[in-house]
């Protein structure tokens, strides 16, 4: 790498934050990447094919669409040659999250760009983790890497020592959803955090892809805990679609809901977005599944559902 300081165009929201907390600011972003506030700022690389404005049901036909059309994401090639990147960051977890490495492998090729490709497909809190030392090493940032990971480190252990061993008849059953329309069971590394947290998440094992489940099933499953996360819904968001899971047959029935023990969280900023911030995740879920034993979420970050 011939500069002091890389240019990095990274196309998530989780590379982002990566990149920040290893003391580099990106000299492009992705449409969705806003934390810290001043990723805000940055030029724009990718721009979506879907209104991610619109209601669960919308959005998911949108995508539909569009991936039938040639995909959800478009790469700005000349916004892309015009940052003379060093180093870019994608992704090949999920399409719809982001745009996916074959798209960018295939811009750069086209560009005919010198730059570093870093591919991010974390499917545990151990490949997060593990993203943030791959990253710090492709920046030349080694160091403060470890310092990153061993701070988060410390925080998980802390949770793992305040929750202790449960009995596992002591643990609550819990089901994260990452959809409301259709229902989707929340996977990759969301199983891990709720088994941390203290709680059992028996629809899915981790490291599972988040997967559409018919209602009867979340039903047979019948969760003491609840949590309705949406990819890409902060908690306003959230409630303006909670009519998908509480107009839904035996929606009342559910012990969750009767013990009022289901909750919003932020799915755009936390549950779906595997950075740093997982572990601000792990700490929610934490507070939610023992309530009194942590420190309560902040506003934003969690909220009764339905408001």
């Amino acid at each position: 790498m011939s500069r002091d300081t890389p240019r990095v165009v990274s196309l998530l929201p989780s590379a982002t934050e990566i990149v920040y907390a290893l003391g580099v600011e990106p000299v492009a972003t992705s449409h969705e990447c806003d934390h810290p506030p001043e990723a805000a700022d940055r030029p724009t690389i990718v721009e979506s094919r879907v209104d991610a404005s619109a209601a669960s049901a919308d959005i998911d036909a949108q995508v539909q669409d569009a991936e039938a059309e040639g995909g959800v994401y478009r790469i700005d090639r000349e916004t892309l040659a015009a940052v003379d990147p060093d180093v870019v960051i994608s992704q090949g977890i999920c399409e719809v999250c982001a745009v996916d490495t074959v798209v960018v492998e295939d811009a750069i090729a086209e560009l005919g760009l010198d730059c570093e490709l870093v591919t991010t497909d974390p499917h545990s809190l151990g490949d997060v983790l593990s993203d943030v030392r791959r990253i710090g090493r492709a920046l030349g940032r080694e160091g403060r890497a470890g310092e990153v990971v061993a701070e988060l480190e410390r925080r998980v252990e802390a949770v793992a020592d305040r929750v202790g061993d449960p009995d596992p008849a002591d643990r609550p059953d819990v089901a994260v959803l990452d959809w409301l329309d259709p229902v989707m069971v929340a996977g990759h590394w969301v199983p891990e955090l709720v088994d941390l947290a203290g709680g059992r998440h028996g629809l899915s094992d981790p490291g599972d892809a988040s997967t559409p489940r018919e209602w009867a099933a979340i039903r047979e499953y019948d969760p003491d805990v609840l949590v309705a996360a949406p990819c890409g819904f902060g908690l306003e968001q959230t409630a303006d679609n909670a009519a998908d899971l509480t107009d839904r047959p035996g929606w009342d029935d559910l012990a969750a809901v009767e013990a009022g023990r289901v909750h919003a969280v932020d799915g755009h900023h936390l549950t779906n977005r595997p950075g740093p911030r997982v572990v601000d995740t792990l700490e929610v879920l934490a507070a939610l599944l023992h309530p009194g034993r942590f420190e309560a979420p902040a506003p934003w970050q969690t909220r009764p559902f339905p408001p």
